[in-house]
């Protein structure tokens, strides 16, 4: 085999395998971090930890954002995995006997190095392919983070039915699978993966630390609006799948074993999606039309859950939501960065992924904790089909920003 050909397919394999990492590591945690909240804490504080992560989000994004512009990539990303592998081992020694603050502690934790860590890998992985690299690559690498969702939950049930490990113990193992992504990191070094040219695509520059260039450009505004309507409905989603997840399972192992099982059964969903869809619909439909797919498939589960709220109809909605959102979503929203230079990327990634993401996932845990004063949690469907709708007309927009950007790079 040529050179030609093998770097490519070495840079896919490397990349693939960094993801499947990233979250196998993800999935031993979320099931743990939902089941003990549920346990010490009540599903009817959920908007509260969500808006306690956006902000503490709110404040590591700025301290973040600084490193990025100061020092490579690659000490930021060995820094941050370090950094959270020996936390885990300190969660792990206070989740023995979880109070509620430890608890709360431990969902947001969970949600923010997820953020971090998957943004992380999205942002270095846009520098290094082109928007035409990436319809071709983009479904088979994020195909690794599937995969590593596929086995963390697998596994996270095996371990909890079949062993003597406990809930807590799933720390450490995320803490081995995550040292072994540093080594894998120093050698996506040696390949050259984090020695990323410029891109071409656009000749705007952002001066260190200046976000309002960001909301300058009009087409990143677009991403950041379609990105933030989904983070609007995550939420409303989420607190309908766990209300019915604390009606229907009770007991930490239990809990944690099905949600496992479940957030496997998500990544099945989403392999075959990113596998048989995606590269299809990117080739003969374009990048809108793939980014259309998640609000179309929510609101059609949401019709679906006002009509029967129970933990199928909870499962469906949830899988609809997160089971896109991971696959074609993903995909499709990654390959409108393509386009945009790499020193743009990592700084509007930071704002619009990690800031504006939690921003927005506060008002929808506001507009939980207003509704659900009058309404049960299945009405809330109605205002998910309103956002959904809201959404459509955002794309719209996006698709003509986005047709006049191909035009001009052609």
């Amino acid at each position: 085999m040529s050179k030609y050909h093998y770097r490519p397919l070495l840079r896919c394999a490397l990349l693939f395998t960094n993801f499947f990492l990233i979250i196998a590591a993800l999935y031993h945690l979320k099931p743990v971090s939902r089941s003990i909240f549920l346990e010490a804490v009540g599903s009817e504080y959920l908007p509260y930890v969500w808006m306690a992560t956006a902000l503490v989000l709110g404040l590591i994004v700025s301290f973040y954002y600084r490193l990025v512009a100061r020092f490579s990539r690659l000490h930021v990303v060995i820094s941050t995995v370090l950094i959270i592998t020996v936390l885990l081992v300190f969660f792990r020694l206070l989740l023995i006997q979880p109070a509620q603050i430890t608890a709360f502690a431990f969902f947001i934790f969970v949600d923010i190095l997820s953020v971090v860590l998957v943004e992380q890998f999205w942002s270095i992985t846009n520098t290094v392919y082109s928007e035409e690299e990436g319809k071709r690559w983009y479904a088979y690498i994020a195909t690794g983070g599937l995969v590593g969702g596929v086995a963390g939950g697998l596994a996270t049930g095996a371990f909890i039915r079949h062993t003597s490990l406990q809930s807590v113990d799933l720390l450490l193992v995320a803490a081995a699978i995550l040292l072994g992504l540093i080594a894998l990191t120093l050698v996506m070094y040696r390949t050259g993966l984090y020695r990323s040219e410029r891109g071409e695509g656009d000749e705007r520059r952002v001066e260190e630390g200046s976000w309002r260039a960001i909301l300058a450009h009009r087409y990143l505004k677009l991403i950041a609006v379609i990105v933030l309507l989904a983070q609007v409905v995550e939420p409303l989603v989420e607190y309908q799948f766990m209300t019915v997840i604390e009606a229907a399972i009770s007991g930490r192992e239990e809990r944690t074993a099905y949600l496992g099982d479940f957030f496997s059964l998500l990544g099945v969903v989403a392999i075959a999606i990113n596998l048989l869809l995606v590269p299809l619909v990117h080739r003969w439909m374009g990048v809108i039309a793939g980014l259309t797919a998640q609000p179309l498939a929510v609101a059609i589960s949401s019709l679906f859950y006002l009509s029967s709220s129970g933990l199928a109809a909870g499962a469906a909605l949830k899988i609809a939501d997160r089971g896109l959102s991971y696959s074609i979503n993903r995909a499709s929203k990654e390959l409108l960065y393509a386009s945009v230079n790499p020193q743009l990327i990592f700084q509007a990634k930071a704002w619009i992924d990690m800031f504006g993401y939690r921003l927005f996932r506060i008002l929808g845990s506001l507009l939980i904790l207003i509704l659900t004063q009058w309404l049960p949690s299945s009405d809330l469907s109605w205002l998910v089909l309103l956002v959904c709708v809201i959404w459509g007309v955002a794309l719209v927009m996006l698709r003509r920003e986005h047709a006049e950007r191909v035009l001009k790079r052609d």
